[in-house]
């Protein structure tokens, strides 16, 4: 196995190095860092040549992410949330990336290869942001050149280590295959069964949008919560008639004068509504007795064709409030 990596990467190299990092950057999970830190040791020979090696590597990065950042400009939010869902952590995906977004802005793209998660998230994320094309290719180059750098010297300052390790693998054959597919199939058992606590645990009833258009038509006026981030409603403007805008962390804040007999009715974009169960636990934990998660969240709401108002765009430099919209 690790004969046949060296073998490619000797006889096509820059290829492998750019199909390898490519493919990686659109998702797929077939980690390029190996790839490229052997490519590093081999480079200390010539063969391939280091800057070569880097050079494609860095395009390679460009491409697919330009792809992503291009469809998250068009698609905007629903990029994202198509990203969450296949992921093996849904329900933090969306909330995890928008708070570093909040916190770096587009100096995100300069660490997002080197965190977990993030870096086929961060792409589309700032295309639907709004970051201009020349800003974000100038981002995104410094940080996969950083990316790549890393991988590739690393490998070039440790080519003795790098052999020994090769070799390792080559004389531990098969068996290092299926360790290393036995590691793969434990890390997605995890995963899996950490969500499916969180969902029992989140397990409550929901309110359907056809019984809350009812109920509003009916003028039994429940208070509607909007529990997404700002960011999020950067990516996506629509918001339910007359709903209280408010996150996790200031949802208790927003509500502190809304009587405890009052129903709510708490949604957001996230899969299996996981913000507004998380929210109605919450609310629920402080008194309040009639308090249900939106089925289907905003998505399905607009799906069934009810009325929906849009945010205002933020002044420059803004953020939507968390006010009563």
């Amino acid at each position: 196995m690790a004969h046949d990596l060296i073998t490619l990467i000797v006889h096509y190299g820059l290829l492998v190095v750019f199909l390898n990092v490519l493919i990686e950057q659109a998702g797929v999970p077939l980690p390029a860092v190996p790839t490229l830190i052997v490519a590093g040791a081999l480079s200390a020979s010539g063969q391939p040549p280091m800057g070569e090696v880097i050079a494609v590597a860095v395009a390679a990065c460009l491409l697919s992410d330009l792809a992503w950042y291009l469809a998250g400009r068009r698609f905007g939010g629903g990029v994202m949330r198509t990203l969450c869902r296949i992921s093996l952590s849904p329900d933090s995906c969306v909330k995890q990336s928008e708070l570093r977004f909040q916190r770096w802005r587009g100096g995100m793209l300069v660490i997002a290869k080197f965190v977990p998660g993030l870096s086929t998230v961060a792409p589309p994320l700032v295309g639907a942001m709004g970051l201009r094309p020349a800003a974000f290719l100038l981002l995104d180059g410094f940080g996969s050149l950083l990316w790549v750098g890393a991988a590739v010297a690393l490998g070039r300052a440790f080519t003795t280590q790098v052999d020994q390790v090769l070799a390792a693998i080559e004389q531990a054959g098969a068996l290092a295959l299926q360790l290393l597919l036995g590691l793969l199939a434990l890390y997605i058992a995890i995963k899996w069964w950490q969500r499916h606590r969180l969902l029992v645990a989140l397990r409550m009833a929901r309110v359907t949008v056809d019984e809350l258009n009812h109920d509003i038509a009916a003028g039994r006026q429940p208070v509607v919560v909007d529990v997404r981030s700002a960011a999020s409603r950067l990516l996506d403007s629509r918001v339910i008639p007359g709903a209280v805008l408010a996150d996790l962390d200031s949802v208790h804040r927003a509500l502190a004068e809304v009587p405890r007999d009052r129903d709510l009715v708490i949604y957001c974009t996230c899969p299996n509504e996981v913000s507004a169960a998380k929210a109605a636990r919450l609310l629920t934990s402080l008194g309040f007795r009639r308090v249900r998660p939106l089925l289907g969240g905003l998505d399905a709401w607009d799906a069934a064709g009810y009325t929906l108002d849009r945010l205002p765009p933020p002044q420059q430099g803004g953020a939507p409030r968390d006010a009563a919209a």
